[in-house]
């Protein structure tokens, strides 16, 4: 019988490919529809938002962090495709001694593309997972050579990524180092001004002296028009973007389409606006 090993170096044994799959990921049950899955496809979690008609017609076994067992045992997987950061260790490691459960742990482009060659080659669409990784590093390669165009006074914009939002004191959170959407920003051209781990809260003060652009997320938090109205009130002499957090922190298929969008982005804020 064929074994894969994941993300985590975990290593899972399959006797054929998986016919009743469920993915705990939102960005890796996208990527599932996009290789040609369907009805392989069981089971997702409340937050699969794409694509929309799997939203509307599979069965949801609950939220990324908040899994229902018994749920998932109605639905009889023979794989569960979960991620180490998205997913609670208790709860995969309770799962995976009753099921296959694949992890993955994406903390760069490189990573995401080695996933989805992965997932490609366990579910049985290797030669799609194959071409789309190809398309994304074309994608990719196409951004990052119209990089030179977009430099801010002769370098990189000093930028914070703000994934969350606290009232009293002011206070967010942000995308830190090794995360991937601190490699998305890297890739994009531009320079992460949080040094510290995965994602730190911050207070506002501190961004003001710091950043060129500030870059508010659409999820988890929502960001909209009156919290960049309240931020740059704060930082006058920043730009402040509201953007789709899916292009940044969605390293499933969606990344076919993230390149289009941080060269829009660029374009937008050059050469005023940061």
């Amino acid at each position: 019988m064929p074994s894969f090993t994941d993300q985590l170096g975990r290593t899972i044994t399959l006797p054929h490919h998986p016919a009743r799959v469920i993915s705990l990921v939102p960005s890796q049950t996208e990527l599932l529809y996009t290789l040609g899955l369907d009805t392989e496809v069981v089971g997702i979690t409340k937050f699969c938002i794409h694509p929309p008609d799997w939203f509307r017609t599979k069965p949801r076994v609950g939220g990324t962090k908040d899994v229902h067992p018994e749920k998932i045992a109605a639905l009889r997987p023979d794989l569960i495709i979960a991620n180490k950061e998205e997913n609670v260790r208790e709860q995969i490691e309770s799962l995976a001694t009753s099921y296959p459960v694949w992890v993955s742990d994406i903390h760069t482009l490189t990573d995401a593309l080695a996933m989805i060659g992965c997932l490609g080659n366990i579910v049985g669409y290797p030669d799609q997972a194959k071409a789309l990784t190809s398309q994304i590093q074309k994608n990719f390669a196409a951004l990052s050579a119209s990089l030179g165009l977009h430099s801010y006074q002769g370098r990189r914009p000093r930028t914070a990524y703000l994934i969350w939002r606290t009232g009293t004191p002011l206070s967010y959170m942000a995308a830190g180092s090794g995360t991937f959407i601190d490699d998305m920003l890297h890739r994009c051209g531009l320079t992460n001004i949080i040094v510290q781990p995965r994602y730190p809260v911050i207070d506002p003060s501190a961004l003001a002296a710091a950043c060129d652009l500030i870059l508010l997320s659409s999820e988890p938090y929502p960001f909209g028009d009156k919290h960049r109205e309240e931020l740059q009130a704060l930082i006058p002499n920043a730009g402040i973007r509201l953007v789709d957090g899916e292009m940044f922190s969605w390293y499933g298929s969606r990344l076919l389409h993230a390149p289009a969008y941080f060269q829009r982005l660029l374009n937008d804020n050059h050469p005023s606006g940061v």
